[in-house]
């Protein structure tokens, strides 16, 4: 996905671009989701962007619901991901809150959504939701070499988190000097653009 819809925040169209300057080296879809352990302190990781949802600009990635990051935001939904692009020499920081979209969640449309993105994933991605526990001991590789997942229907263990933005900040370091710009979401749902220092 590469172009942000013309009733998108208007963070979506600088962040398209700088997407799409990335496309061919494949790293446009790689960003790192920062998570709240139960102890206060940040976990961060780096995990794939999966599209967005629209009316509100939500953005998906796929997880493992076995996995350290969904317990975290089961119990806090508060997130922020950054995405760096090195060629444009972009930064964007997205804060705000995650849901996590299981089997049996009651919205049928995000269901409906998350057997989409299962549907999307390669065979060598749909495996790793069958492999052992993630974070457990360490198991024999025998175990690992197994068929994936029809891609017929998920299975329980995969999920969709889906980040709803509060705040996203734009840094640009190609220019002298920086720009960096701030959108923010008011309680109706209107972004507000402010140029701030870098």
């Amino acid at each position: 996905m590469t172009e942000a819809p013309s009733s998108a925040a208007p963070w979506r169209e600088p962040l398209a671009r700088a997407r799409h300057a990335h496309d061919k080296a494949g790293l446009e879809d790689y960003l790192q989701l920062a998570t709240i352990r139960p102890d206060g302190t940040p976990a961060n990781r780096t995990v794939v962007f999966r599209g967005f949802l629209e009316h509100p600009d939500r953005l998906l990635c796929a997880a493992d619901t076995r996995s350290e990051k969904v317990e975290q935001l089961h119990r806090n939904p508060a997130v922020e991901l950054c995405w760096y692009f090195p060629r444009s020499r972009e930064q964007f920081r997205v804060r705000g809150t995650a849901t996590v979209i299981e089997a049996g969640h009651p919205d049928a449309a995000m269901l409906v959504t998350r057997d989409t993105v299962w549907l999307g994933l390669s065979g060598s991605v749909r495996v790793q939701f069958a492999w052992p526990d993630p974070g457990g001991l360490r198991e024999d590789p025998a175990v690992f070499d197994i068929p994936a997942p029809a891609k017929a229907s998920p299975p329980a263990e995969f999920c969709l988190i889906v980040v709803e933005p509060e705040r996203v900040d734009h840094l640009q370091l190609r220019p002298f000097p920086h720009e960096r710009h701030v959108y923010e979401r008011d309680g109706a749902g209107v972004w507000a653009v402010t140029a701030v220092n870098p």
